[in-house]
């Protein structure tokens, strides 16, 4: 389960990176074969931190390193 732990490693860079936000896997379902990650803002509107979509071959660029996701959270919270 490769989208799982790759979830996981994200969402646990993101607690630790910024602990007051809260951190949702899947709100909704999620699109086949993709990995996103978002960030909602207070007001409602969202902003992709990163996404998977357009990557690949091989398989592994399909998925963000944490510290990646980190840094587009960190220059989007001002």
């Amino acid at each position: 389960r490769v989208f799982g732990r790759a979830a996981a490693a994200v969402r646990d860079a993101l607690r630790e990176a910024a602990a007051q936000l809260p951190v949702e896997i899947n709100p909704r379902q999620p699109r086949r074969n993709s990995f996103e990650v978002s960030l909602v803002k207070e007001d409602g509107s969202s902003v992709e931190l990163w996404s998977g979509i357009a990557k690949g071959p091989p398989r592994k660029l399909k998925f963000p390193q944490p510290e990646v996701v980190v840094e587009a959270l960190k220059s989007n919270l001002g």
